[in-house]
C-alpha cells in the first residue's frame, strides 16, 4: 500500500485500493480466501503428523445421543448429568420423584444386599427430610418397608426371568406343529 499515482486522485493521499494479485489482476483477500481450505488441510495433516490426535479422550467411540430427538433444552440435561447436579427440587417434591422412580431403580439391581442398600439409603433420606424444616410444598411421601420391598423386587425379578425363558424358549419343529394342527382337529372333529 503505498502512495502510487493513479490519475485523479491528490498524489499526497494513500491508495486505498485493495490489493491485487500480480498473476491474476484479482484481490489478494480473494485468493487467500479461496485458499483458506488447503491452509485448513496442511495444518490437520501437520497435527496429525505430530500426534496431536492420538489418545483424545472418546477416540474410537460412538458419538453420544447422535441421532436423538432434538431438545432445545440439550445443554442443561447434559450439564446437570456431567456435574451431577441434584438437589435443584426442594426436597419434598425431589422424594416425591425418587418415590415414583424406585421400582424401576430397584429392577436395575441384580443382589439383594444392592436393593436393601438402596431402600434404607431412600429412607433415610425421607426421614431426614421429615426432621429438617421445609422451605415449598409439603413432605407426604413414607418410607418404605425394607423387607416388603425385597418381596415385591424377587417377585418382580421371578417373573421377569419367567417372561424371558418364555420369549427364548425353542419354537416347535414342524413335525411337532403338524402333530398339534392334526391333535385339534380330531379334537374338533369328536365334539
Amino acid at each position: 500500500m503505498g502512495t502510487s499515482e493513479t490519475p485523479g486522485r491528490d498524489p499526497g493521499t494513500p491508495d486505498r485500493s485493495p490489493e491485487r494479485d500480480e498473476r491474476t489482476g484479482r484481490a489478494a483477500a480473494h485468493q487467500r480466501i479461496a485458499r483458506q481450505h488447503e491452509y485448513v488441510d496442511l495444518q490437520i495433516k501437520q497435527a496429525m503428523e505430530r500426534g496431536d490426535f492420538d489418545n483424545l479422550p472418546g477416540a474410537g467411540k460412538p458419538i453420544k445421543n447422535l441421532g436423538l430427538q432434538h431438545d432445545p433444552n440439550w445443554w442443561v440435561r447434559q450439564l446437570i448429568e456431567r456435574e451431577k447436579i441434584t438437589g435443584v427440587l426442594p426436597a419434598a417434591l425431589q422424594l416425591r420423584k425418587d418415590d415414583s422412580e424406585l421400582d424401576a431403580k430397584l429392577d436395575r439391581h441384580t443382589a439383594e444386599s444392592e436393593v436393601r442398600r438402596e431402600l434404607e439409603d431412600f429412607n433415610a433420606r425421607v426421614m431426614k427430610a421429615r426432621y429438617t424444616p421445609v422451605d415449598g410444598p409439603p413432605l407426604i411421601t413414607m418410607p418404605r418397608d425394607v423387607d416388603a420391598e425385597i418381596d415385591a423386587w424377587r417377585r418382580r425379578r421371578l417373573a421377569r426371568r419367567r417372561e424371558a425363558a418364555a420369549h427364548n424358549a425353542p419354537a416347535p419343529s414342524a413335525a411337532e406343529a403338524g402333530n398339534e394342527r392334526r391333535r385339534r382337529w380330531f379334537r374338533r372333529r369328536g365334539d
